[in-house]
């Protein structure tokens, strides 16, 4: 490392090399400030006394760059070089299952916004945006259903290795995943995603049948429709309660844990979009 600040320092010793010889000081100022270049200010304002304020300002803004950058440069090092003294395998281990908890979140912030699109007033433009977004969040499930498939054959393929090296947290990742709670939140999820979908699309192709005209044909359908929609809800909301309340208990269970899996949850429930 030290890749800014070796020639930083080098340029500021050099610079004031030069400044000892035409102000006639001694010349181990300039190693002073090569070895310890916080000295430099002493130096500047005992030569050029008042004058001197422009070059330490020049002096701070230049230093302080030089030390973020270093900083910069040092964290993307060790980030990059965080698991190199790791196999191979649980490398690969680890970024499968950083890939499923980015995915992960990716899907809960997806619900969040699909939550906040259901409490919009039904507008026709408003129902457009929500059915349109629910296509583009069953690809975020699709691409998430994957991360853990591929995650849970990754372990299995591995096992022996994994019991091997006692990595007790990776068949603790694959068991959460495989969770009755998890797995009844996400089939839970598609069936509320399908019942909120239809009961969207119905009302938005006869949206001024139901709202204007109020025709009684349309109104028992769209009825028909809602009641769906709302047991889907209710499911859900149970189901939902229930994977929160075991991930923030797992995680307190096996702490090792929290490095791979989203981190502690609310307990909240999605409102009745009307």
């Amino acid at each position: 490392m030290y890749y800014i600040y070796f020639p930083y320092v080098v340029i500021l010793a050099s610079l004031m090399l030069y400044e000892c010889r035409t102000k006639i000081q001694p010349g181990w100022w300039a190693l002073m400030v090569l070895f310890a270049p916080v000295t430099t200010p002493y130096f500047i304002f005992k030569t050029r006394r008042e004058s001197g304020i422009v070059l330490f300002m020049v002096f701070l803004t230049t230093f302080s760059a030089v030390v973020a950058g270093e900083f910069f440069l040092y964290s993307n090092y060790m980030e990059k070089n965080k698991y190199s003294d790791l196999s191979p395998v649980t490398r690969q281990m680890i970024r499968l299952s950083e890939e499923l908890k980015t995915s992960t979140i990716k899907l809960d912030n997806a619900l969040v916004k699909l939550e906040n699109l259901s409490k919009v007033e039904s507008r026709v433009h408003e129902i457009k945006k929500t059915i349109e977004f629910i296509d583009q969040l069953r690809i975020i499930m699709v691409e998430n259903q994957d991360a853990i498939d591929r995650l849970v054959k990754y372990t299995s393929d591995y096992k022996s290795f994994f019991s091997g090296k006692d990595l007790a947290w990776v068949f603790n990742v694959q068991n959460f995943y495989h969770n009755r709670n998890v797995i009844q939140h996400y089939k839970s999820l598609e069936k509320y995603l399908y019942g909120f979908e239809e009961l969207l699309k119905y009302t938005y192709v006869n949206f001024y049948n139901i709202t204007e005209h109020k025709n009684p044909e349309h109104l028992k359908n769209y009825d028909e429709y809602y009641i769906r929609y709302r047991r889907a809800v209710d499911t859900h909301n149970r189901f939902n309660v229930k994977r929160i309340d075991f991930q923030n208990s797992f995680l307190e269970q096996f702490p090792d844990t929290k490095p791979y899996l989203p981190g502690e949850r609310q307990t909240e429930t999605f409102r009745l979009w009307e």
